[in-house]
């Protein structure tokens, strides 16, 4: 990556204003639900864009994405026709999830807070999202790529995922609390 592409931003080295694309091949978005209170049951969604703006004051940067919600997986077909259904994403009625960001609200070191609107099943919530800026490489095709990795908690029950099963041994089957995890590459575009 040439030095015109990167700069130095209060001790972190950032790349200068553009445009960056999700590349979906290097990205996974990924996430975990509790089961039976003890196990982790990880999945994934497959089909998904967006785009990373960088600003010329880092803070003011912002990201849009879109996830198709029939794109997800846990390896199990009984489990994720379940979840396609009317008691958790209502796939059919709702096929896609969207993000966008609300603003920056802090930053250590190379670890970013960023305020985002994430809309599933069309309702829309504030959640924070921890964004790790990971590094900025170029790829041997030429192509100037910044790699992240970004993290956040909800509660499916403030999108109306409120199904669940009692066990006798006490808890439910599903937890309430889901963490979303996606490691990325983002290349940027041409202007």
């Amino acid at each position: 990556m040439s030095t015109t592409t990167r700069r130095n931003w209060e001790g972190l080295t950032i790349p200068t204003a553009g445009t960056y694309a999700l590349d979906p091949n290097h990205t996974r978005v990924g996430f975990v639900a509790r089961h039976l209170m003890v196990a982790k049951v990880r999945g994934q969604f497959t089909d998904f864009g967006g785009v990373i703006t960088v600003a010329e004051d880092p803070m003011d940067s912002e990201v849009e994405a879109t996830i198709s919600i029939a794109s997800m997986t846990t390896g199990q077909k009984d489990r994720d026709a379940h979840l396609a259904s009317a008691d958790f994403l209502e796939v059919e009625k709702y096929p896609e999830m969207t993000f966008r960001t609300v603003r920056l609200t802090g930053r250590e070191g190379n670890e970013f807070t960023l305020l985002g609107e994430l809309t599933i099943k069309g309702i829309a919530r504030e959640v924070e999202l921890r964004v790790e800026l990971d590094g900025l490489a170029t790829s041997p095709w030429g192509q100037e790529v910044l790699a992240f990795t970004a993290t956040t908690e909800i509660d499916r029950e403030d999108f109306g995922m409120t199904w669940n099963q009692a066990l006798e041994s006490g808890g439910v089957l599903v937890s309430k609390r889901i963490r979303i995890e996606i490691e990325g590459e983002a290349v940027r575009q041409e202007d």
